[in-house]
């Protein structure tokens, strides 16, 4: 039941939902995340320590980068079936589609490109 409810808990925010969905194509960095949702550093590394809690995402660290990916074949059963309904039910959700286009440009930027506007303040 616990595991149900921080799932749930993951999947009640927006941003949380588009930060999901902006993996669905692969693996991101935590720069190219912060980019396409618009937000504050601190502000994405809390919605993601809550997806990673939940079961939903993967971290991996190499260097000073964070990268996340959408969780596999090691996850809890009934996270799988969340990220399966998830990806599904919001396929066709305009403002996915809309993170999703401007992704494709993210993806090809410099992660140094985009952490100097954060790294600067």
């Amino acid at each position: 039941m616990q595991h149900y409810l921080q799932i749930t808990k993951a999947l009640s925010d927006e941003t949380r939902v588009r930060a999901l969905m902006s993996l669905a194509d692969g693996e991101l960095c935590v720069c190219q995340i912060i980019e396409v949702l618009g937000l504050s550093p601190s502000t994405i590394s809390k919605h993601m320590s809550i997806l990673q809690q939940s079961g939903l995402i993967e971290r991996r660290k190499d260097g000073r980068w964070h990268y996340y990916r959408l969780a596999g074949r090691s996850a809890p059963p009934i996270a799988r079936q969340a990220l399966r309904w998830t990806l599904n039910a919001l396929d066709e959700e305009k403002l996915i589609a809309k993170d999703a286009k401007a992704l494709c440009c993210i993806r090809e930027q410099d992660r140094e490109e985009l952490t100097t506007c954060y790294n600067a303040s």
